[in-house]
């Protein structure tokens, strides 16, 4: 799999009751057919790449490029297996909205039905949990998540879907996880190769680029509050950023600050005032330096750090002590298909041919009826053919 993210159009509206219906009648099916030909931790696989779900929301009748795919597909797909999960190797955790954050007691809930070991079952809930972390406090791209499902399988596959929204752009975002991809919960941990669109000075504080950034701020957290609360009183006095370096006199001490322009910046200038007048900020970046965690990961997964958190100590890192920090979309990839000049990734045509192939069989050998099959292999065909053309074009 290449990696990337999915961009889409918002939806508005609800799925009609017989359109839901005939997807989780083509969903149990797909899922039989697939499950019985490669396996249930296959299929955790192939849900965690982005095209390969696409594709197959495409099966089953959906729109191939509205939002509304991701939390639709996911919920046919729940009720598809309800009643079957062990039959089908396969289980089904989250979704939209509420939903979402009963994850973690539907996966201790199926644990306790499979009699998995407590440290299994621990071990899934924490990697959902550290994925909705990841997406909403370290790649901050303005999308705020409000999808979030939790696929895995009884030997510990696992593949996490969810999707964020960006209200100003009016579109919607979806993060592809599969745990055989994630060597690093935190070092660029997403399996996907599918984005419609990039934004210009994203904070990415997963990218690999930005390592020396992350370890300054678990430097800072370990130095102590008072050196954190210190630097940003430095900030504050001297954030009107020029083009050039200046020494600052501190005590015996000489700090540069490294001052950048504030079009350099996305996030980071507004961290400046939120410290200095956030009392909860204050509080959590104190509670963290009094437990000093030992590595990063341990650092987002303390109770309460998040967005801001994480932006306060990067801010510092890379302006005071010039570990900068990464601004590139982690977004590579153009939904569905490549650019003819490889922009913003050369065309894949043979893995994309086979997906399609892949799902024409399933559906052939699935035990719907032929009208029913005809219609999923023509959106298939349909599918196929007009991500050939653009990429023609």
């Amino acid at each position: 799999m290449k990696r990337g993210i999915a961009t889409f159009t918002l939806d508005h509206g609800h799925c009609p009751p017989w359109l839901f219906e005939r997807m989780v009648k083509l969903g149990r099916e797909m899922t039989r057919v697939l499950i019985e030909e490669y396996g249930p931790d296959e299929y955790i696989a192939r849900i965690g790449d982005p095209v390969w779900f696409q594709s197959l929301g495409t099966v089953l009748a959906f729109d191939w490029n509205a939002s509304g795919l991701t939390t639709i597909l996911t919920a046919a797909l729940k009720e598809a297996i309800r009643g079957q999960e062990k039959d089908f190797g396969v289980f089904i955790a989250g979704g939209k909205g509420k939903t979402s954050r009963k994850t973690p007691e539907q996966i201790h809930e199926w644990a306790h039905r499979l009699s998995l070991p407590d440290a299994q079952a621990n071990n899934l809930e924490y990697n959902s949990r550290m994925s909705a972390k990841v997406d909403s406090a370290l790649v901050q791209d303005g999308y705020e998540l409000y999808h979030h499902a939790f696929f895995f399988s009884q030997n510990g596959a696992w593949t996490v879907v969810q999707q964020g929204m960006n209200q100003t752009t009016k579109s919607a975002r979806r993060y592809h996880w599969h745990s055989q991809n994630v060597q690093d919960l935190i070092v660029e941990p997403h399996s996907g190769i599918a984005a419609q669109q990039q934004h210009k000075q994203t904070l990415n504080l997963t990218a690999s680029a930005g390592q020396a950034n992350r370890d300054l701020s678990l430097q800072l957290v370990e130095s102590g509050y008072e050196r954190i609360a210190r630097d940003f009183q430095l900030l504050a006095k001297h954030s009107n950023a020029t083009s050039r370096m200046v020494k600052v006199a501190e005590g015996e001490d000489q700090l540069t600050l490294l001052q950048l322009r504030r079009g350099e910046f996305e996030h980071h200038p507004v961290e400046i005032e939120d410290f200095t007048k956030s009392r909860y900020l204050q509080k959590i970046l104190n509670a963290v330096s009094e437990d000093a965690p030992k590595n990063y990961e341990k650092l987002l997964s303390t109770k309460g750090v998040g967005g801001k958190t994480m932006r306060s100590l990067s801010l510092v890192s890379e302006v005071i002590y010039g570990a900068k920090a990464s601004y590139q979309d982690p977004a590579r990839y153009s939904f569905a298909h490549g650019g003819k000049d490889a922009t913003p990734y050369p065309v894949d045509k043979p893995t994309y041919d086979q997906t399609i192939a892949i799902l024409k069989s399933a559906v052939g050998r699935s035990r719907l009826d032929l009208v029913d099959k005809t219609k999923a292999i023509q959106k298939l065909d349909e599918k196929l053919e007009r991500d050939h053309q653009k990429t023609a074009q």
